[in-house]
């Protein structure tokens, strides 16, 4: 009985202070402790992730590092075969346009027979002009024959084996070509020089000679064939007291960079030095 009265005392107290708890806590009485209660677990969270982000980087890193090396390694190695397919393909554009070039002038001179040929090599001296070209006695070509660009005349074939060329070029200090000014068909002579410059001399003092004239190959002399491009008159040098007047030529062609040439095969140089009457003593 009394087991009874006690369980049912201990019920009712229970009850009671449930309900009081109940009341107290609508009444707002309890929220400063559930804000601190809540503040307090949401800091624990916080610092305990925290510190887990913080060992999870230092775990990972080193890994993700590596795997950034190597891959910045691949992308390097990526962009360095670009730049060389870039190049390549920028170099073949070039090659093409040039070939295009030299079809259009073999097109649009159909007189002569030409041959195309590619620079392959440079005389080393500083004291010559010469280049070597792809194509020699096994394709046709012979000492004599003019060599030139779309852009003019480069020079002629100096020396030959089964399959490559010399050629000396104009600005050569050996060399000499007869030509003529365009517009007032004056003749002169072409001369080269030490420092690649090239020049007219022998031009007579009767002669009008202006800056900007056109200077084409006369076609006398028998080593070149006429009309062929040289370049334009940059600068005339007339003295009363000379026999002379000197002029100084740009040449059409650009002799440091020529890559790709014409051979003209249809002409035939004649050499008129022995039929030449040279003074006696």
């Amino acid at each position: 009985m009394k087991s009874n009265l006690s369980r049912s005392l201990q019920t009712t107290i229970i009850a009671l202070v449930a309900i009081g708890l109940l009341a107290l806590a609508l009444g707002g009485y309890f929220n400063p402790v559930s804000s601190w209660f809540t503040r307090l677990v949401v800091d624990v969270q916080t610092w305990i992730s925290t510190r887990y982000l913080a060992v999870s980087d230092f775990l990972t890193v080193p890994r993700d590092v590596a795997s950034l090396r190597q891959r910045n390694t691949e992308l390097e190695a990526e962009v360095a075969q670009l730049q060389t397919q870039v190049i390549k393909l920028q170099q073949q554009v070039t090659e093409t346009n040039i070939l295009s070039a030299l079809v259009d002038f073999a097109r649009a001179n159909p007189e002569y027979s030409y041959k195309a040929a590619a620079v392959i090599g440079r005389d080393p001296s500083p004291f010559l002009s010469y280049v070597i070209i792809n194509i020699g006695s096994n394709q046709g070509v012979l000492p004599g024959m003019p060599v030139v660009t779309d852009k003019g005349l480069v020079g002629r074939v100096d020396a030959i084996i089964a399959e490559a060329a010399r050629v000396q070029l104009i600005t050569d200090s050996a060399s000499a070509v007869d030509v003529r000014l365009q517009s007032s068909k004056t003749e002169a002579m072409l001369i080269g020089s030490l420092t690649g410059d090239i020049s007219l001399d022998m031009i007579s003092q009767d002669a009008t000679v202006t800056v900007g004239d056109v200077v084409l190959t006369s076609g006398l002399g028998g080593s070149y064939p006429p009309n062929l491009l040289v370049g334009q008159v940059v600068s005339v040098r007339k003295l009363d007291y000379e026999l002379f007047q000197q002029a100084a030529i740009q040449p059409n062609v650009d002799f440091n960079r020529l890559g790709f040439v014409l051979v003209i095969t249809n002409f035939a140089p004649v050499n008129i030095t022995p039929l030449i009457v040279t003074p006696g003593p």
